[in-house]
């Protein structure tokens, strides 16, 4: 039973990338994934990550999930706060705003990133 769970899961990313396919973002081992825009729909608890969870409410990805409980703190995390209550909601499914959209994509751990590349990994004249 286990292993039919990962299957379908494979199955499912496997179509979700390749329905991103035509306006994304170039993967690291290729293929591509959609870029997040203020266009974009995402479901509540949607994971990107680097980004984080998608709070529909909130119209923003924030480092935790949606009502996520803390059982130190005894509350919970929704919209970027502690409340001592979950959160209600009907909205399920939202964009983000502009700047959410920006600050998210911004913060993608997902995608590769073209540029100098890396200097870190390189042979120093001092050694």
């Amino acid at each position: 039973m286990k292993r039919s769970r990962i299957v379908t899961r494979v199955l499912l990313s496997g179509v979700s990338v390749g329905a991103f396919s035509a306006c994304g973002v170039q993967l690291p081992g290729g293929g591509s994934v959609a870029a997040i825009s203020p266009e974009t729909y995402y479901a509540n608890d949607h994971f990107i990550p680097g980004a984080g969870y998608y709070h529909a409410p909130f119209r923003a990805f924030f480092p935790l999930a949606y009502n996520h409980y803390d059982a130190a703190r005894r509350q919970y995390f929704y919209g970027g706060q502690w409340g001592a209550a979950p959160h209600r909601s009907i909205v399920n499914v939202s964009a983000p705003t502009p700047e959410a959209a920006a600050a998210a994509q911004a913060m993608r751990t997902d995608i590769s990133r073209s540029g100098f590349g890396r200097t870190s990994n390189t042979h120093s004249l001092y050694s």
